[in-house]
């Protein structure tokens, strides 16, 4: 069947999706359930999963129409299960674990978090703490995770723990689906600077994971994360945007309000900027498209580093002109109020220096920008790599803070 299913295919049956369940009148979770239920939820993922089993470029023609006909769009309530979660377990899972997780993770029913980043295990992941220690058919978790996404929402996390202290860092590691709102699971949340907290601490004490919760081999964690976090890059950098949205729209909608017919030199200058950070733009913007279409089924590769490095140190310079184009206006920010969000890292109606301070994190999240160099320059260039002396020492005898 699958060798059936052309591109002419997938339109007709998104066509028959909108027909038969019209946005506009359908509640979003009945909506977005008959679109899982027809395949078009990630089509290259296999025919009962969500997906139809042909090349993921065939989703565009599925966004595209969805988009034109204002559906409800999978991702905004749940995007670290959307992005990073579901490519895990259609990659890693049993199937009863692509049954039970995948369709309520794609209606938004079931919020999922991303268990990885430790206080002494951020940008180098592999060093992790939280063990794991077998108890029969259960794991008994113990340890710590911080700047969890969503965490206060989630049902379910994505958790990498230590299972063999006694084996190099990367070898060790084991992966696991935990319940979220289990007891010994304790979320705290951290305040940003922008006053609000969708980044959590995550306490585990004596938590319980069934041992049929586990994805992938025991001390295979680190090539199952891999899967989590080359797909995380590229749900945060490879997102195809229209033309003269997000950030770049911020600036010349505030460039038109404050600045447009000035031929000062402050004004030039803002405008130099503008039309470099417009063509920076549309470079990204076109560097995903042709990645996109060139992408395969299963785990992205290291490329996905280049767009989330570019657009993380895009978007901080896109807002730092922003703030530039409203002159004083740019160190009054209204409200620190404590929130806690149900989306994460939204742009969309912000003001402008809350985005601002958000564009911060943008080169942290989701692995530094340092770390996405690191990659590109030893996996796509191939370069020497960076020393890397505690390589293959048991994890139990490496210093640690």
């Amino acid at each position: 069947m699958t060798a059936t299913i052309t591109e002419s295919r997938v339109i007709e049956l998104t066509d028959q999706l909108l027909a038969d369940h019209p946005p506009a009148s359908t509640p979003a979770v009945e909506f977005l359930g008959a679109q899982f239920d027809c395949g078009l939820a990630w089509v290259h993922f296999a025919e009962g999963d969500g997906g139809l089993g042909v090349p993921p470029k065939l989703q565009e023609q599925v966004n595209s129409r969805l988009r034109a006909a204002r559906a409800p769009v999978a991702g905004l309530r749940n995007p670290i299960g959307f992005g990073m979660g579901a490519p895990t377990v259609a990659t890693h899972g049993s199937e009863a674990q692509r049954r039970r997780y995948l369709r309520p993770l794609f209606t938004g029913e079931e919020v999922w978090c991303q268990l990885f980043s430790e206080p002494g295990a951020g940008s180098d992941v592999a060093g992790l703490a939280t063990r794991a220690v077998r108890d029969g058919d259960e794991w008994v978790i113990n340890g710590q995770k911080v700047w969890t996404t969503l965490a206060h929402m989630a049902r379910f996390g994505m958790l990498v723990a230590r299972t063999d202290p006694e084996a190099p860092k990367h070898r060790g590691l084991t992966y696991f689906v935990i319940d979220m709102h289990q007891p010994g699971v304790e979320v705290r949340p951290l305040r940003q600077m922008t006053g609000e907290a969708e980044f959590n601490e995550v306490y585990f004490t004596d938590a319980r994971v069934p041992d049929a919760e586990r994805l992938g081999a025991v001390g295979e964690g680190w090539h199952v994360a891999l899967t989590t976090l080359m797909n995380e890059r590229v749900s945060i950098g490879g997102g195809v945007a229209t033309r003269q949205s997000g950030p770049i729209g911020e600036a010349v909608r505030l460039w038109k309000e404050h600045h447009a017919g000035d031929d000062s030199p402050h004004g030039r200058v803002l405008k130099d900027r503008l039309v470099k950070l417009w063509i920076r733009s549309e470079v990204n913007r076109l560097t995903n498209v042709r990645a996109g279409q060139n992408r395969k089924m299963g785990t992205p590769g290291p490329e996905g580093s280049t767009g989330k490095l570019a657009m993380a140190e895009f978007n901080k310079d896109a807002y730092d002109l922003c703030i530039d184009l409203i002159g004083m206006e740019g160190q009054l920010y209204g409200s620190y109020a404590m929130v806690r969000p149900e989306r994460a890292g939204g742009f969309e109606n912000a003001d402008i220096r809350k985005s601002f301070l958000r564009a911060r994190a943008n080169s942290i999240e989701g692995g530094t920008s340092e770390v996405m160099r690191n990659i590109l320059g030893e996996r796509v260039l191939g370069l020497p790599g960076e020393p890397r002396a505690d390589k293959d020492q048991p994890w139990s005898t490496i210093p640690r803070n």
